[in-house]
C-alpha cells in the first residue's frame, strides 16, 4: 500500500489546484484551492477564510471529498486523484511551512491555514493501462 500511496504523491506534487467538495447537511457547495501535499501527514495544505461557504460547511461537517486531475482530451493520459477526509484547522508548523514554500507570495496575505487529513485515495491512471485504478484507505496503510 505504501506503494501505490507514493505514486499518488508523485502525480499530486505535479500540480497544485484541488476541487473540493463540502456540505452542511442542507447544501452542497464546491470551490477550487491551492494545495500543498504533504505525504508524512497524508494531509493537504490550503489556506482559506472562514467567510467562505466551504469553512461555513466544515463547521458543520468537516467530512470532505475532491478531486486533482490532469486536463487532457488524450485518453491515454487520463491521469486523476479523487480523495475523500476531514478537514481541520491546522496546528503542524512543519506542514504550514509547507505551503509557504510553495506559495512563498501567500506569506504576505498570513492567510488562515487547514488540513486535509485524507482517508481514502482513488488514482485513475490510464498511462498504466485504460481505467487503471489505485485504491488507497487510511485503514489498509499498514
Amino acid at each position: 500500500m505504501q506503494n501505490d500511496l507514493l505514486k499518488i504523491d508523485k502525480f499530486l506534487q505535479k500540480h497544485h489546484v484541488l476541487s473540493l467538495s463540502t456540505t452542511d447537511f442542507l447544501e452542497i457547495s464546491a470551490c477550487n484551492l491551492f494545495y500543498a501535499f504533504d505525504i508524512k501527514s497524508n494531509s493537504f495544505v490550503v489556506a482559506s477564510s472562514d467567510e467562505t461557504t466551504h469553512i461555513k460547511h466544515i463547521k458543520q461537517n468537516p467530512k470532505v471529498a475532491g478531486t486533482v486531475v490532469l486536463e487532457t482530451k488524450i485518453v491515454g493520459k487520463i491521469k486523476g486523484v479523487q480523495f475523500r477526509g476531514l478537514f481541520l484547522p491546522l496546528e503542524e508548523d512543519s506542514i504550514k511551512k509547507l505551503y509557504f514554500k510553495h506559495f512563498p507570495y501567500a506569506l504576505a496575505m498570513n492567510p488562515k491555514l487547514w488540513q486535509i487529513k485524507v482517508e481514502h485515495f482513488k488514482l485513475t491512471d490510464n498511462t498504466l493501462g485504460f481505467g487503471k485504478k489505485i485504491i488507497w484507505k487510511m485503514d489498509s496503510a499498514e
